[in-house]
Protein backbone atom coordinates (compact mmCIF):
# COMPACT_ATOMS: atom_id res chain seq x y z
CA UNK A 1 0.00 0.00 0.00
CA UNK A 2 2.93 2.33 0.82
CA UNK A 3 4.80 1.83 -2.73
CA UNK A 4 1.24 2.57 -4.36
CA UNK A 5 0.86 5.43 -2.62
CA UNK A 6 3.75 6.88 -3.13
CA UNK A 7 3.70 5.80 -7.10
CA UNK A 8 3.54 8.74 -9.42
CA UNK A 9 0.95 7.21 -11.77
CA UNK A 10 -1.10 6.35 -8.89
CA UNK A 11 -0.76 9.76 -7.38
CA UNK A 12 -1.42 11.58 -10.66
CA UNK A 13 -4.43 9.78 -11.17
CA UNK A 14 -5.94 9.75 -7.94
CA UNK A 15 -5.41 13.84 -7.49
CA UNK A 16 -7.17 13.72 -11.15
CA UNK A 17 -9.80 11.47 -10.73
CA UNK A 18 -12.61 14.01 -9.85
CA UNK A 19 -12.11 16.13 -12.90
CA UNK A 20 -11.76 12.90 -15.17
CA UNK A 21 -15.05 11.11 -13.66
CA UNK A 22 -16.84 14.23 -14.00
CA UNK A 23 -15.68 14.67 -17.90
CA UNK A 24 -16.90 10.92 -18.54
CA UNK A 25 -20.17 11.59 -16.96
CA UNK A 26 -20.94 14.94 -18.76
CA UNK A 27 -20.20 12.93 -22.03
CA UNK A 28 -21.96 10.00 -20.79
CA UNK A 29 -25.13 10.60 -18.72
CA UNK A 30 -24.11 7.58 -16.89
CA UNK A 31 -22.46 6.85 -13.27
CA UNK A 32 -21.65 3.41 -14.27
CA UNK A 33 -20.36 3.68 -17.78
CA UNK A 34 -17.94 6.80 -16.24
CA UNK A 35 -16.75 4.23 -13.71
CA UNK A 36 -15.85 1.75 -16.39
CA UNK A 37 -14.02 4.60 -18.25
CA UNK A 38 -11.83 5.51 -15.38
CA UNK A 39 -11.04 1.96 -15.15
CA UNK A 40 -10.05 2.02 -19.13
CA UNK A 41 -8.18 5.07 -18.55
CA UNK A 42 -6.37 3.48 -15.47
CA UNK A 43 -5.35 0.54 -17.65
CA UNK A 44 -4.05 2.68 -20.51
CA UNK A 45 -2.74 5.25 -17.83
CA UNK A 46 -0.06 3.12 -16.29
CA UNK A 47 1.66 2.09 -19.55
CA UNK A 48 2.30 4.81 -20.18
CA UNK A 49 6.45 6.75 -20.00
CA UNK A 50 5.87 9.36 -17.76
CA UNK A 51 9.21 11.00 -18.53
CA UNK A 52 7.29 11.75 -21.58
CA UNK A 53 4.41 13.06 -20.31
CA UNK A 54 4.39 16.94 -19.66
CA UNK A 55 1.05 17.68 -18.26
CA UNK A 56 -0.55 14.76 -16.35
CA UNK A 57 -3.90 16.47 -15.97
CA UNK A 58 -4.02 17.32 -19.68
CA UNK A 59 -2.76 13.51 -20.84
CA UNK A 60 -5.23 11.76 -18.45
CA UNK A 61 -8.07 14.08 -19.67
CA UNK A 62 -7.00 12.87 -23.17
CA UNK A 63 -7.25 9.15 -22.54
CA UNK A 64 -10.74 10.00 -20.78
CA UNK A 65 -12.43 12.00 -23.56
CA UNK A 66 -11.21 9.05 -26.18
CA UNK A 67 -12.52 6.53 -24.13
CA UNK A 68 -15.93 8.22 -23.94
CA UNK A 69 -15.94 8.95 -27.15
CA UNK A 70 -15.67 5.09 -27.80
CA UNK A 71 -18.53 4.57 -25.42
CA UNK A 72 -20.92 7.33 -26.36
CA UNK A 73 -21.23 5.42 -29.48
CA UNK A 74 -22.41 2.42 -28.18
CA UNK A 75 -24.25 3.78 -25.47
CA UNK A 76 -26.43 5.41 -28.93
CA UNK A 77 -27.29 2.52 -29.98
CA UNK A 78 -28.01 1.20 -27.07
CA UNK A 79 -30.51 4.34 -26.28
CA UNK A 80 -32.04 3.24 -29.82
CA UNK A 81 -33.54 0.56 -28.53
CA UNK A 82 -34.86 2.33 -25.04
CA UNK A 83 -38.38 1.92 -24.25
CA UNK A 84 -39.63 4.98 -23.23
CA UNK A 85 -37.93 8.23 -22.33
CA UNK A 86 -34.30 8.11 -21.10
CA UNK A 87 -32.81 10.24 -18.56
CA UNK A 88 -29.22 10.43 -17.31
CA UNK A 89 -28.33 7.96 -14.51
CA UNK A 90 -28.52 10.00 -11.09
CA UNK A 91 -25.17 11.29 -9.37
CA UNK A 92 -25.84 11.49 -5.74
CA UNK A 93 -23.70 14.93 -5.57
CA UNK A 94 -21.91 16.51 -2.35
CA UNK A 95 -23.84 19.47 -0.99
CA UNK A 96 -21.18 21.98 -1.57
CA UNK A 97 -21.71 21.19 -5.78
CA UNK A 98 -25.13 22.93 -5.36
CA UNK A 99 -23.52 25.86 -4.14
CA UNK A 100 -20.94 26.41 -7.34
CA UNK A 101 -23.72 27.66 -9.84
CA UNK A 102 -21.84 26.75 -13.01
CA UNK A 103 -20.69 23.30 -11.74
CA UNK A 104 -24.16 22.67 -10.85
CA UNK A 105 -25.58 23.50 -14.48
CA UNK A 106 -22.84 21.75 -16.15
CA UNK A 107 -24.79 18.34 -14.35
CA UNK A 108 -28.13 19.31 -14.15
CA UNK A 109 -30.33 16.88 -15.53
CA UNK A 110 -31.91 19.50 -17.91
CA UNK A 111 -28.83 20.53 -19.16
CA UNK A 112 -27.68 16.97 -19.55
CA UNK A 113 -30.72 16.30 -21.65
CA UNK A 114 -29.52 18.94 -23.72
CA UNK A 115 -26.02 17.48 -24.28
CA UNK A 116 -27.95 14.36 -25.49
CA UNK A 117 -28.66 16.52 -28.54
CA UNK A 118 -25.14 16.96 -29.42
CA UNK A 119 -23.28 14.68 -32.28
CA UNK A 120 -20.77 12.67 -30.15
CA UNK A 121 -17.71 15.19 -31.21
CA UNK A 122 -19.56 17.75 -30.63
CA UNK A 123 -20.49 17.20 -26.94
CA UNK A 124 -16.79 15.96 -25.81
CA UNK A 125 -15.42 19.66 -27.24
CA UNK A 126 -18.60 21.34 -25.86
CA UNK A 127 -18.14 19.75 -22.42
CA UNK A 128 -14.26 19.91 -22.55
CA UNK A 129 -14.03 23.79 -23.60
CA UNK A 130 -17.12 25.42 -21.43
CA UNK A 131 -17.57 22.89 -18.64
CA UNK A 132 -13.55 22.87 -18.12
CA UNK A 133 -12.44 25.62 -20.21
CA UNK A 134 -9.98 23.60 -22.00
CA UNK A 135 -7.86 25.49 -24.61
CA UNK A 136 -8.46 24.22 -28.14
CA UNK A 137 -5.07 22.85 -28.67
CA UNK A 138 -5.88 20.70 -25.70
CA UNK A 139 -9.27 19.61 -26.49
CA UNK A 140 -8.19 19.14 -30.15
CA UNK A 141 -5.43 16.43 -29.15
CA UNK A 142 -8.41 14.87 -26.95
CA UNK A 143 -10.49 14.01 -30.11
CA UNK A 144 -7.88 14.04 -32.75
CA UNK A 145 -9.10 17.14 -34.56
CA UNK A 146 -7.03 20.41 -35.98
CA UNK A 147 -7.24 23.11 -33.50
CA UNK A 148 -9.12 25.08 -36.14
CA UNK A 149 -11.77 22.87 -36.80
CA UNK A 150 -12.04 22.16 -32.67
CA UNK A 151 -13.01 26.51 -33.13
CA UNK A 152 -15.57 25.72 -35.67
CA UNK A 153 -17.67 22.57 -33.89
CA UNK A 154 -17.05 24.37 -30.51
CA UNK A 155 -19.24 27.78 -32.29
CA UNK A 156 -21.50 25.32 -33.33
CA UNK A 157 -22.11 23.18 -30.61
CA UNK A 158 -22.48 26.59 -28.16
CA UNK A 159 -25.26 27.95 -30.46
CA UNK A 160 -26.67 24.95 -30.50
CA UNK A 161 -26.81 24.77 -26.50
CA UNK A 162 -27.42 28.26 -26.19
CA UNK A 163 -31.04 27.52 -28.37
CA UNK A 164 -32.34 25.04 -26.23
CA UNK A 165 -30.32 25.40 -22.17
CA UNK A 166 -33.11 26.12 -19.61
CA UNK A 167 -32.63 29.73 -17.70
CA UNK A 168 -30.22 29.43 -15.42
CA UNK A 169 -31.49 27.82 -11.74
CA UNK A 170 -32.50 29.57 -9.33
CA UNK A 171 -30.07 29.35 -5.78
CA UNK A 172 -30.02 25.72 -3.75
CA UNK A 173 -32.72 27.47 -0.93
CA UNK A 174 -35.11 28.53 -3.82
CA UNK A 175 -35.17 25.10 -5.50
CA UNK A 176 -35.73 23.55 -1.50
CA UNK A 177 -37.96 25.54 -0.80
CA UNK A 178 -40.49 24.69 -4.18
CA UNK A 179 -39.28 20.91 -3.66
CA UNK A 180 -40.73 20.59 -0.65
CA UNK A 181 -43.93 22.31 -1.10
CA UNK A 182 -43.91 19.80 -4.15
CA UNK A 183 -43.69 16.89 -1.55
CA UNK A 184 -46.17 18.29 1.14
CA UNK A 185 -48.60 18.85 -1.63
CA UNK A 186 -47.44 14.58 -2.92
CA UNK A 187 -47.63 13.27 0.33
CA UNK A 188 -51.13 15.11 1.38
CA UNK A 189 -52.73 14.35 -2.62
CA UNK A 190 -53.48 17.76 -2.85
CA UNK A 191 -54.06 19.24 -6.40
CA UNK A 192 -53.92 22.46 -5.68
CA UNK A 193 -51.26 22.46 -3.71
CA UNK A 194 -48.94 20.83 -6.78
CA UNK A 195 -50.63 23.31 -9.00
CA UNK A 196 -49.56 26.31 -6.72
CA UNK A 197 -45.90 25.10 -6.73
CA UNK A 198 -45.71 24.12 -10.99
CA UNK A 199 -45.18 26.32 -13.79
CA UNK A 200 -48.20 26.25 -16.05
CA UNK A 201 -45.64 24.95 -18.45
CA UNK A 202 -44.44 22.36 -16.90
CA UNK A 203 -42.60 19.38 -18.01
CA UNK A 204 -42.62 15.77 -16.64
CA UNK A 205 -40.29 13.22 -17.85
CA UNK A 206 -40.23 9.86 -16.83
CA UNK A 207 -38.12 7.16 -17.18
CA UNK A 208 -38.80 3.19 -16.53
CA UNK A 209 -36.63 1.51 -18.71
CA UNK A 210 -39.24 -1.18 -19.77
CA UNK A 211 -38.98 -2.48 -15.73
CA UNK A 212 -40.97 -0.11 -13.95
CA UNK A 213 -44.19 2.09 -15.38
CA UNK A 214 -43.64 5.13 -16.37
CA UNK A 215 -44.90 7.80 -19.33
CA UNK A 216 -43.48 6.75 -22.83
CA UNK A 217 -43.23 9.95 -23.63
CA UNK A 218 -43.24 14.04 -21.40
CA UNK A 219 -46.15 14.94 -20.15
CA UNK A 220 -46.72 18.91 -20.57
CA UNK A 221 -49.10 21.14 -18.39
CA UNK A 222 -49.65 21.71 -14.90
CA UNK A 223 -52.77 20.39 -15.17
CA UNK A 224 -51.82 17.33 -16.35
CA UNK A 225 -48.78 16.71 -14.69
CA UNK A 226 -50.89 17.38 -11.72
CA UNK A 227 -53.48 14.44 -12.33
CA UNK A 228 -50.12 12.01 -13.39
CA UNK A 229 -48.51 12.44 -10.25
CA UNK A 230 -52.03 12.03 -7.62
CA UNK A 231 -53.00 9.40 -9.88
CA UNK A 232 -49.90 7.26 -10.04
CA UNK A 233 -47.66 7.62 -6.73
CA UNK A 234 -50.79 9.76 -5.17
CA UNK A 235 -52.91 6.58 -5.14
CA UNK A 236 -50.40 4.13 -4.52
CA UNK A 237 -51.95 1.93 -1.67
CA UNK A 238 -48.34 1.55 0.01
CA UNK A 239 -46.19 3.17 2.70
CA UNK A 240 -44.86 5.74 0.78
CA UNK A 241 -41.37 7.85 2.28
CA UNK A 242 -40.01 10.90 0.57
CA UNK A 243 -36.69 12.11 1.67
CA UNK A 244 -34.69 15.45 0.15
CA UNK A 245 -31.14 14.67 -0.95
CA UNK A 246 -28.82 16.77 -3.47
CA UNK A 247 -28.82 14.97 -7.23
CA UNK A 248 -26.46 16.15 -10.06
CA UNK A 249 -26.12 19.64 -8.03
CA UNK A 250 -29.37 20.24 -7.49
CA UNK A 251 -31.84 19.36 -4.26
CA UNK A 252 -34.17 16.38 -5.53
CA UNK A 253 -36.36 13.66 -3.77
CA UNK A 254 -36.00 10.35 -2.72
CA UNK A 255 -39.23 8.10 -3.04
CA UNK A 256 -39.26 4.76 -1.32
CA UNK A 257 -42.74 2.48 -1.50
CA UNK A 258 -42.73 0.12 1.66
CA UNK A 259 -39.03 0.92 2.26
CA UNK A 260 -37.82 0.17 -0.92
CA UNK A 261 -36.33 3.07 -3.14
CA UNK A 262 -38.79 3.42 -5.94
CA UNK A 263 -37.08 6.56 -7.62
CA UNK A 264 -35.62 9.66 -7.14
CA UNK A 265 -37.63 12.77 -8.46
CA UNK A 266 -35.08 15.78 -9.71
CA UNK A 267 -36.51 19.26 -10.85
CA UNK A 268 -35.56 22.48 -12.57
CA UNK A 269 -36.99 25.66 -10.80
CA UNK A 270 -37.71 28.90 -12.47
CA UNK A 271 -38.82 32.16 -10.55
CA UNK A 272 -39.69 29.86 -7.90
CA UNK A 273 -41.78 27.30 -9.31
CA UNK A 274 -40.91 23.88 -10.96
CA UNK A 275 -40.85 24.03 -14.79
CA UNK A 276 -39.22 20.50 -14.87
CA UNK A 277 -39.49 17.13 -12.94
CA UNK A 278 -37.08 14.45 -13.94
CA UNK A 279 -38.07 11.04 -12.66
CA UNK A 280 -35.97 8.02 -12.29
CA UNK A 281 -37.27 5.05 -11.69
CA UNK A 282 -35.33 2.02 -14.23
CA UNK A 283 -33.79 0.28 -11.34
CA UNK A 284 -30.52 0.07 -13.08
CA UNK A 285 -29.93 3.12 -13.42
CA UNK A 286 -30.74 3.18 -9.00
CA UNK A 287 -27.74 1.07 -8.01
CA UNK A 288 -25.54 3.60 -7.22
CA UNK A 289 -27.70 5.77 -5.34
CA UNK A 290 -28.06 4.77 -1.88
CA UNK A 291 -24.94 2.62 -2.07
CA UNK A 292 -22.43 5.24 -2.75
CA UNK A 293 -20.92 8.22 -0.82
CA UNK A 294 -21.88 11.76 -2.38
CA UNK A 295 -19.02 12.60 -4.69
CA UNK A 296 -17.41 15.98 -5.05
CA UNK A 297 -17.00 16.88 -8.94
CA UNK A 298 -13.66 18.12 -10.83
Amino acid sequence: MDEQATDPATEAFVAHRNLLFTVAYEMLGSAADAEDVLQETWLRWVKVDLEQVADARAYLVRITTRQSLNRLRTLQRRKEAYVGNWLPEPLLTAPDVAENVELAESVSMAMMLVLETLAPTERAVFVLREAFDLGYDEIAAAVDKTPAAVRQIAHRARRHVDARRPRQAVPPSVARTALESFRQALETGNPQGLLDVLAPGVVLVSDGGGIKQAALRPIAGADKVTRFMLGGLGKNKLPMEVAFTVINGSPALLVHLDGELDGIMAIHVEDSRITGLYYVRNPEKLSHVESETPLTLR
